[in-house]
């Protein structure tokens, strides 16, 4: 983020430089120092893996329901994933969401009661 002073034209601006989580592109917005901005929510959830059907995850929530609208992760991530998954692990899958995207970030190893 960095702020210019004001104008002969008007407001001082902030010039704000973001990296977008889900896709990972540089994004850039200038704006009146002013102006109000919308700040999404980011929540991050771990649910158990159960399965992986068709390039979409099938986890657990911590209430013991079944969710399976979040895509398999592209690339090592997903690769990682299904590799463990095939080896017989209990993973915990870290999912992000925000503004209706919801996408796997991580995973790691179920702890051993």
């Amino acid at each position: 983020m960095s702020t210019s002073k004001t104008g002969k034209h008007g407001h001082a601006k902030v010039h704000l430089v973001a990296i977008d989580i889900f896709t990972n592109k540089k994004l850039e917005d200038l704006s009146p120092s002013t102006h109000n901005m919308e700040v999404p929510f980011v929540s991050r959830t771990e649910f158990q893996l159960l399965d992986i059907d068709d390039g979409y995850l099938n986890l657990m929530t911590q209430d013991g329901e079944t969710k399976d609208d979040v895509r398999a992760p592209e690339g090592e991530l997903g690769e990682k994933i299904q590799s463990e998954f095939d080896e017989g692990k209990d993973l915990l899958v870290t999912i992000i969401s925000a503004m209706g995207e919801e996408a796997a970030i991580s995973f790691k190893e179920a702890p051993k009661n």
